[in-house]
């Protein structure tokens, strides 16, 4: 299968002003089921762009932006070839067969970082197995209660909510909902990382991320390796999530990240984006 993504987004403000060096996650990972036949970034004329990996091997473009300007801009354009991906096609060791599941020490070692819980939320409508279960079982069943039980709103802009607060709203935005169940999952012994990118939505079916970038959570599993959970949808994911970013919190993963500057205080910006995922021979 062959997709087109076209990703635009503009900002603008109502004077010249000056901004920070920004950086652009927006590029699919490249793995054995995902090809990249063409990629074209640009954003504003004068900007100096580089293009880089950050601390959790995303590829990043950094660009500087030498003169003020009363808009910013960025568009991307891929073509890319997918070869479908099972979302249960994988082997568990031995150890990682049933939840709790303790890590090797080596893993233990390299996972520290994604196993460190700041939070520990408290789900009314569903609890951590007290004695061994099987762990895909487990996974697929916290992934459901989530997507059954917390409803889906959009908020294109602005922090992640805490897990407490979308708890307590009983709703939250895909971000919400990976940062909650990064919680749960850390809560639960396991490593989580956050997850962006593009959700491959095509058929007559409710779309929840048209239009729009999307989130969801990875998780390591001995022998299986990292395995993406969508809560927002209740699926593991599969060929259709493509990553762009992962990292610990959702600022490692936020597609777009910068500031401006004025002397003075300035209206804020205003933001248009636009995102269009389209399948073809």
């Amino acid at each position: 299968m062959k997709v087109g993504i076209l990703y635009q987004a503009l900002y603008s403000y109502p004077e010249n002003v000056t901004f920070s060096p920004h950086l652009f996650r927006l590029f699919p990972k490249v793995d054995h089921n995902v090809k990249v036949l063409r990629q074209a970034f640009q954003t504003n004329l004068d900007a100096v762009v580089n293009f880089r990996r950050d601390l959790f091997d995303n590829e990043v473009a950094s660009c500087f932006y030498p003169a003020p300007a009363s808009m910013l801009s960025a568009n991307l354009q891929i073509e890319l070839e997918i070869q479908p991906k099972n979302a249960f096609a994988f082997l568990l060791d031995s150890h990682a067969l049933e939840i709790p599941l303790v890590y090797q020490p080596a893993e233990s070692r390299a996972l520290q970082p994604f196993l460190t819980a700041h939070s520990r939320p408290t789900l009314p409508f569903w609890t951590p197995p007290t004695s061994p279960r099987p762990t895909t079982e487990t996974l697929a069943s916290l992934n459901s209660a989530l997507h059954d039980n917390l409803g889906y709103e959009r908020r294109e802009e602005g922090a992640a909510l805490s897990p407490e607060e979308t708890i307590a709203r009983g709703s939250g935005a895909c971000r919400d909902f990976a940062v909650l169940m990064a919680a749960m999952l850390r809560q639960m012994g396991l490593a989580a990382r956050l997850a962006s990118g593009y959700l491959c939505e095509f058929g007559d079916g409710e779309k929840v991320a048209e239009g729009a970038l999307h989130a969801w959570v990875e998780t390591y599993l001995p022998g299986a390796g990292w395995i993406g959970l969508d809560p927002t949808n209740g699926t593991f994911c599969d060929h259709h999530h493509l990553t762009a970013a992962v990292g610990l919190s959702a600022e490692d993963i936020s597609p777009v990240a910068g500031s401006y500057f004025h002397p003075t205080r300035v209206p804020p910006q205003t933001m248009s984006a636009s995102l269009s995922i389209q399948p073809h021979e």
